[in-house]
């Protein structure tokens, strides 16, 4: 994923976000409800996130030099993974706390209408940031299921709003049929039911992006697919026939790091072991063009080697 690619699903998540905010906020300010109150906080919550995704890109763009050698590309994972702290934090665990203060102590909505306009707007908002992160995350995810790209994707923003996105649909759904259901009943325990409801919705999303940012900070390697491609292409049968070690690890989004240990056909010359190693390193980066820095050790393969 570019930069430039996942940009434009996180700006249209925060422009959607920042008008969403404000209209719920009006709207629990008129109505009194919790759950419009949660989605209020939410939606902040969600437009803080935004900036920081767009503030993780900016920091990973930054020239490595002497004290980060390979870069700041680590940013992205850095920030991503706070994202994922302040929705927990400041989303679900807001929500639960105003749920539970409200079922304990229900209180009637006045202007219940006011509220689901509201919400309706928000959903349509929250439709078009959510149809434009699907359309960015398309062409990467292939044909793999959503889950498998949320999984194995070494790029964070577009998981990460593709997932908060979808939070926030099923939210203002929870926050609708609450709204509605304290309308049919009389009953605004409703209200307080569809603020918990929201929170373990947000907090669910937010142990799931805190595992998988958690796991790309620490460093993760090459998916299963370019491992693949990275073994067939390194091995050219005439001059490099096998490989002894081979280490990955992702130092940014789309930076990826390789060392390698490859075992040399004997009677080679010095020029010959150069032309074989410069040649393996091209084969690679057509391959995986992720493939940015790359060092390759040649060997003569012997049984203690593979110990």
């Amino acid at each position: 994923m570019s930069a430039g690619g996942g940009k434009k699903a996180i700006l249209a998540a925060l422009t959607a976000n920042m008008g969403i905010a404000i209209a719920k906020f009006i709207g629990a300010a008129i109505t009194g409800s919790a759950s419009m109150l949660a989605e209020g906080v939410h939606s902040v919550a969600d437009t803080g996130n935004q900036g920081l995704l767009l503030l993780g890109q900016k920091r990973a763009e930054r020239e490595a030099d002497e004290k980060h050698p390979f870069g700041y590309g680590r940013n992205r994972y850095f920030y991503s993974f706070v994202v994922a702290l302040v929705l927990f934090s400041l989303g679900a665990l807001f929500s639960v706390y105003e749920g539970v203060h409200k079922v304990q102590h229900p209180e009637d909505l006045t202007s219940p209408m006011v509220a689901i306009v509201i919400l309706v707007i928000a959903i349509g908002l929250e439709t078009f940031s959510f149809i434009t992160a699907i359309r960015e995350s398309n062409p990467l995810r292939g044909n793999a299921s959503w889950w498998r790209f949320i999984r194995t994707s070494r790029s964070p923003e577009l998981p990460v709003v593709l997932l908060e996105d979808a939070g926030a649909l099923l939210g203002l759904i929870f926050a609708l049929t609450a709204v509605l259901l304290t309308m049919l009943t009389g009953d605004p325990i409703w209200d307080g039911i569809g603020t918990l409801c929201i929170g373990a919705l947000l907090g669910t999303i937010a142990i799931v992006l805190i595992i998988e940012m958690k796991s790309l900070l620490i460093g993760e390697g090459a998916t299963p697919d370019q491992d693949r491609a990275i073994r067939e292409n390194l091995v050219d049968g005439t001059r490099i026939d096998r490989i002894i070690h081979l280490r990955t690890e992702y130092l940014g989004p789309e930076e990826l790091l390789i060392a390698a240990k490859v075992a040399i056909v004997p009677g080679l010359d010095i020029s010959d072991i150069a032309a074989a190693i410069d040649d393996a390193e091209s084969r690679v980066r057509t391959a995986v063009p992720a493939a940015k820095l790359m060092y390759i050790e040649p060997d003569l393969y012997r049984v203690e080697s593979m110990m």
